[in-house]
């Protein structure tokens, strides 16, 4: 190490003993960090911590919301192993996950390369890409539904077109699912384009300069350049599709109308239903926290694929 390497791990030694004393730039900086950080804090310990722990304890009891709760124990989640509805709903949700996250995620990535481009008009199409993100999933589902219409449908119209007979695409059990996984798909797109935009043009230009120099094609500056730093926006994408794909309900309320059968019903909807309309809070409560400890598991997994990723490369 040089003198200078010397110099500068002392200084930054130093500034860390003196901000763990609670004195320094540094500690300030901590300060302040907290200060504007207390009031989401606060919130999430008040309004979500608590709601959170009381569904726990409403999850060992038997309450219709009239009567007073009844302790039964793991009763609930006991039911919920044998319980054919709720292991459908959880199948459903799972193959809802797997699908919809890798396509749409690879989906985004491809238009984020190309639309990350200076052409003129190009903010006009960004922002055509951005639009299904700010309209209501109802809206959305319900412009989706006349789409997959098995009548009038402008699918089976385009289909129709090619020679190709009409199909019952919100009702054929093999069909459904990837329906609403289709339009998932598109109305999040907007999202993960915007944020891989943003990671694209982080991407400092001479790095691909220096790699075409030295003779990289096209392929190869994606795999080797464009794509490792890419990793950020990668694993922040990827995580926020894994969480809310497993919370997916509104496309399945309206496009699953008037209920959802066991080819389409999601683990959410199974909560809603179960809590909201047979009014077995204490069985929705146990499937809520089945369906949490599911999501932080596979979030675990996640974090863990990641750190493998970024040593790989």
């Amino acid at each position: 190490m040089t003198g200078l390497g010397r110099r500068g791990a002392l200084a930054l030694a130093r500034e860390g003993r003196v901000a763990a004393r609670g004195r320094g730039p540094l500690a300030g900086e901590q300060r302040w960090a907290l200060l504007f950080l207390a009031p989401t804090l606060l919130g999430l310990a008040v309004l979500s911590a608590g709601p959170i722990f009381g569904t726990l304890a409403i999850s060992f009891t038997q309450w219709d919301l009239l009567q007073a709760p009844k302790l039964v124990g793991f009763e609930n989640f006991a039911e919920l192993v044998s319980d054919d509805r709720f292991l459908k709903a959880l199948r459903n949700t799972v193959f809802y996950t797997v699908t919809s996250v890798p396509i749409g995620l690879a989906i985004a990535l491809g238009l984020a390369l190309a639309l990350n481009q200076t052409i003129r008009g190009i903010a006009w199409i960004r922002t055509a890409y951005f639009l299904p993100v700010v309209t209501s999933t109802i809206a959305v589902a319900l412009v989706w539904q006349w789409i997959l219409s098995p009548d009038a449908g402008l699918l089976n119209q385009a289909l129709a077109a090619v020679g190709i007979g009409p199909r019952k695409w919100l009702v054929e059990p093999t069909l459904i699912m990837p329906s609403i996984v289709a339009m998932s798909i598109w109305q999040g797109l907007g999202t993960n384009i915007i944020i891989f935009l943003a990671g694209l043009q982080a991407i400092p230009t001479e790095l691909l300069d220096a790699a075409s120099v030295d003779g990289a094609a096209r392929w190869a500056r994606f795999r080797h350049v464009i794509l490792p730093l890419l990793t950020p926006s990668i694993f922040f994408t990827g995580i926020l599709s894994l969480i809310s794909s497993f919370q997916v309900f509104d496309q399945v309320f309206v496009l699953a109308r008037p209920r959802p059968t066991e080819a389409s019903i999601t683990v959410v909807y199974f909560i809603y239903e179960n809590g909201f309309k047979f009014f077995k809070m204490g069985y929705a409560s146990a499937a809520s926290w089945v369906l949490l400890l599911i999501v932080a598991f596979f979030t675990w997994l996640y974090f863990r694929g990641q750190d493998r990723w970024v040593h790989y490369q």
